[in-house]
């Protein structure tokens, strides 16, 4: 990975509007992609896309928040911002899976959920934790897959993953490097500051031990070229790997190994000697 470019510039490829959307990496990965709308209690939301597919012969069911590549879309889509009706369906998708075995494939491109009146009155914090609940608890493969933007429990609620892969110019954070100025500083304008300080990046993520690949971009990012064949290519691959590994382990193992990959994130060893 190119270290010349900025933690601010990341961020600004992860949320730039050439990026392919989460239907462009389904339409590469897979095959007889079959959507599945509506959390059968309020109704339908477009920021969340889910249902069945086939991924190299394999059946799996696949969950995408997306963006929109035009203001109508995004609008249609809340910016990526998912209700509890995006979560609760995610969840109905995750339950069908357990049920029938199939391993769970998400991708993730969100700035969070959406934080409005309506999505609070409708449970939206308790949306996010069962989804949590139930992708820590899955008995079957659960690969999550960061395209651009990760952000807050919004991205956490689908990213509770045996295997954690970004993509080169993805982030993933607690909260945007604009929040974090605000909040730390009072100044949203150091957002560029923030960026770097938040150790965001796909590169630093690695680092951290937080992901575990990372999958090559062109110079300049993904923007719908020719140049993004190589990056579904080598994420088909790295998907692949993934899924033979995790589907020699038995349920319970998966979910262990998901159970202690999480509990180990933000520790470290004591230094020999102290106490």
């Amino acid at each position: 990975m190119s270290e010349t470019v900025t933690a601010a510039q990341r961020v600004a490829l992860a949320r730039s509007p050439r990026r392919p959307t989460t239907e462009a990496f389904i339409e590469a990965l897979f095959t007889d992609f079959f959507e599945l709308r509506g959390d059968r209690r309020y109704g339908e939301d477009g920021s969340i896309l889910g249902g069945l597919a086939l991924f190299r012969g394999r059946p799996v069911t696949v969950l995408a928040q997306r963006k929109g590549r035009s203001l109508e879309e995004n609008l249609a889509r809340n910016f990526g911002m998912a209700s509890p009706e995006g979560y609760r369906k995610a969840l109905r998708l995750m339950e069908d899976a357990q049920r029938f075995g199939r391993p769970v494939i998400t991708f993730i491109d969100t700035p969070g959920a959406y934080p409005g009146i309506g999505a609070e009155e409708r449970g939206q914090g308790e949306a996010i934790a069962r989804c949590i609940a139930a992708m820590s608890a899955l008995t079957v493969p659960a690969l999550a897959v960061i395209t651009g933007e990760g952000g807050s429990g919004g991205a956490l609620a689908l990213g509770v993953g045996n295997s954690l892969i970004l993509l080169e110019n993805a982030v993933y954070s607690v909260l945007s490097p604009e929040g974090f100025a605000a909040i730390l500083w009072k100044d949203s304008s150091r957002s560029q500051e923030a960026a770097e300080l938040m150790r965001l990046t796909a590169g630093d993520l690695l680092a951290l031990g937080v992901a575990d690949a990372v999958i090559p971009e062109p110079e300049g990012g993904m923007d719908g070229g020719p140049g993004d064949v190589q990056v579904y290519q080598a994420l088909g691959e790295a998907l692949d790997r993934e899924l033979e590994r995790f589907s020699k382990m038995s349920g319970a193992a998966l979910a262990r190994h998901r159970y202690q990959k999480y509990r180990r994130m933000g520790t470290r060893e004591k230094r020999r000697g102290s106490r």
